[in-house]
């Protein structure tokens, strides 16, 4: 299933792209989504929420709360956004403890500077109009 590159031609493809990704996480796994804005990032957190067993309609982007957190069936689902934040407030953030506790999904991901050594990282690339493309590595050293 990963790695894997898709093309996506509407907000329902890339949140079926995050989907796919979701029966391979476990609690502790950290997925590092990058993306201008508007790219597509919420959209695959959606999907990967909703396969996980979270209701795809209580999934919104974390731009001004920085996190949210979706209870599973079997996990946590922390869905961060770094956006306006600092390394030094990213430090604060508590990371580390919300891998301890469930899966991350981290938009934005430049901006923490001590990201654990094994990522899933999701490349997401807007093409004009609705087309995107998506790229999902194996879980690898993080950088």
């Amino acid at each position: 299933m990963v790695p894997r590159t898709v093309e996506t031609s509407g907000e329902a493809e890339t949140a079926a792209a995050g989907a796919g990704l979701a029966p391979v996480l476990r609690t502790g796994d950290v997925v590092l989504l990058s993306g201008e804005l508007g790219a597509g990032k919420t959209a695959f957190v959606r999907g990967l929420a909703r396969a996980l067993g979270v209701p795809e309609e209580d999934v919104t982007s974390p731009t001004f709360t920085l996190v949210q957190e979706y209870r599973a069936p079997h996990v946590v689902l922390f869905h961060v956004d770094l956006y306006r934040l600092s390394p030094r407030e990213v430090e604060d953030l508590g990371l580390d403890e919300m891998m301890e506790e469930g899966i991350l999904a981290i938009e934005w991901p430049e901006r923490w500077a001590d990201p654990p050594e094994v990522v899933y990282d999701v490349q997401i690339e807007h093409q004009g109009g609705d087309r995107r493309v998506v790229r999902i590595s194996d879980p690898r050293p993080a950088g």
